[in-house]
């Protein structure tokens, strides 16, 4: 009997370690449908279409997968269980129905909580002390489906996004590896959603990195952790310049204890800013739209 036919919907290196785990057990995935890696973007990350090639599974990179050619083309490969890993566009239920076993998403929290865009930089900004990874039904509305399974790991309050998204990875391998066997027998247990539970976010845009002074200090060193490298940053402007600021020290000794207006730079070297509830010290920065004189640094910001 011939394996049931898989079509692979994923990006990232979340969807690079599962598409390689259903490889490696040899299960029948007929296509990867992925994105073009964006050349704005920092691509620190494994991506299926490494594993797919390797595999000589077809690699297809649509703008839009939602088109009636699209959906035609889709219908042809004769899916019966879609997969998707990290997939940043919504699929249409034109598409999901068309896999007899049911359309199946790995998303990057413990839903209900988290749901749409970026959950890991969300979560890591929100300061939460633990995250996961879901597998669940897709259906029309993103992230709403019956859960299978998820796993979650506990968050350090110095964790980078970066860090977070690593220490999380092993999850989502873990849990489709516990779940495939009964997908592909169409035999997996769903648990549906509690809606009330439910948090939305959406997508995180470079200008979302801008630190707003009269937030807490804790609340400004989450939103550095969050964005920094190899994310945009979060920044602050200076004139006609930008200062990124890569790193922060929340309780360092030259900056615990004083206070200021928000924003007033309370120490040059090392650099010190005034936050809503007392002060952080800039530790790695740069500065981006030419030079600002020191001496003018703390009139600026």
């Amino acid at each position: 009997m011939s394996k049931p036919r898989i079509l692979f919907f994923g990006y990232s290196e979340a969807g690079y370690t599962c598409l390689d785990l259903l490889l490696s057990r040899g299960d029948n995935v007929v296509a990867l449908i992925t994105h073009e890696d964006n050349p704005h973007e920092k691509i620190w990350f494994k991506t299926p279409a490494v594993a797919a090639r390797e595999h000589g599974v077809p690699v297809h990179t649509p703008q839009g997968v939602n088109t009636p050619e699209w959906i035609a083309r889709i219908a042809a490969m004769q899916p019966e269980l879609i997969l998707s890993v990290y997939y940043r566009n919504m699929i249409s239920t034109k598409i999901l129905d068309l896999a007899r076993l049911g359309a199946f998403n790995i998303h990057g929290s413990l839903l209900p909580k988290y749901r749409g865009r970026a959950p890991v930089n969300w979560a890591v900004l929100n300061g939460e002390p633990r995250i996961g990874m879901t597998l669940h039904r897709m259906v029309r509305q993103a992230d709403a489906g019956a859960i299978v399974d998820q796993e979650g790991v506990d968050l350090g309050p110095r964790d980078t996004a970066k860090q977070a998204f690593l220490k999380v990875l092993p999850c989502a391998r873990r849990v489709l590896e516990r779940q495939i066997d009964a997908l592909l027998a169409g035999t997996a247990r769903e648990t549906p959603q509690d809606d009330s539970q439910a948090t939305y976010f959406g997508g995180r845009k470079p200008e979302d990195g801008r630190i707003n002074w009269a937030q807490t200090s804790a609340q400004i060193f989450n939103l550095i952790r969050a964005v920094t490298d190899p994310y945009p940053g979060a920044f602050t402007d200076a004139g006609p310049a930008r200062l990124m600021v890569w790193w922060a020290e929340p309780d360092s000794p030259v900056a615990r204890g004083r206070h200021g207006r928000p924003g007033e730079v309370l120490s040059l070297i090392p650099l010190v800013i005034a936050t809503g509830d007392g002060a952080l010290e800039l530790t790695r920065t740069e500065w981006r739209g030419g030079l600002i004189p020191a001496v003018q640094i703390g009139q600026m910001l």
